[in-house]
């Protein structure tokens, strides 16, 4: 007896789902929170000259030393105090052939209080400093201020996506994503006159107001 084989064919039919495609704004808010500093950090120099290597390193480790004693007596924190930089060389004058020795150190210092600047820096003038590298500012609410900045940032960005809904007769729904690109607090240019040009009745230094800013980017959903 024969088999008859029927080929049979079966067709798969994909029906696909159509997915609306959301209508959203994609915009980018701006905050910003204006303040005074409050704390201050010097970067000081040390630094010494001499034909001898071992007695230019002492004399300069020395200097170092009474800046360190100075903080501790003036009550500064020891975390708030840090060497930046240290080096000792060997420079040659190629006309005479003499060698001389040159040791820096780099040291920062924090001041928590902003008004102890002129008496910290005429008494580390008297220690043997060389000089001030730069300062720069800082506040001690500085969490609360990039805070609020970032609020402000997204009140922005929602008062731009809402103008941008209401020309075209929409509105605007809930947040879909929001990426921050960060905070930022540029420095304010300070003005300092020398240490040793100080009086009582003078002050050397003007912090100026640093501006703290947060910048995001969120997307809305558009409500028809």
């Amino acid at each position: 007896m024969k088999k008859l084989v029927l080929p049979f064919i079966l067709l798969v039919m994909s029906t696909g789902i159509a997915q609306e495609i959301p209508h959203t704004v994609n915009v980018n808010g701006t905050g910003e929170v204006k303040v005074v500093p409050d704390e201050v950090t010097l970067t000081i120099n040390v630094e010494n000259e001499g034909k001898e290597a071992a007695t230019v390193k002492k004399e300069n480790d020395a200097t170092v030393d009474n800046i360190l004693d100075l903080t501790k007596q003036l009550g500064i924190k020891q975390n708030d105090v840090q060497t930046q930089y240290v080096r000792l060389y060997r420079t040659q004058d190629y006309k005479t052939k003499v060698s001389t020795y040159r040791a820096t150190q780099t040291i920062s210092i924090k001041l928590r209080e902003l008004k102890r600047y002129d008496e910290v820096m005429l008494k580390l003038i008297d220690t043997g400093v060389n000089g001030v590298q730069g300062i720069s500012f800082s506040s001690s609410k500085m969490e609360e201020y990039e805070s609020q900045a970032r609020k402000k940032a997204i009140a922005n960005a929602k008062m731009k996506a809402e103008e941008y809904a209401a020309a075209l007769g929409q509105k605007v729904g809930t947040a879909i994503q929001i990426s921050e690109a960060g905070t930022e607090a540029p420095q304010p240019m300070p003005q300092v006159r020398m240490a040793k040009a100080f009086s009582d009745t003078q002050e050397s230094l003007a912090p100026g107001e640093m501006t703290i800013t947060a910048n995001v980017q969120v997307n809305f959903a558009l409500v028809m």
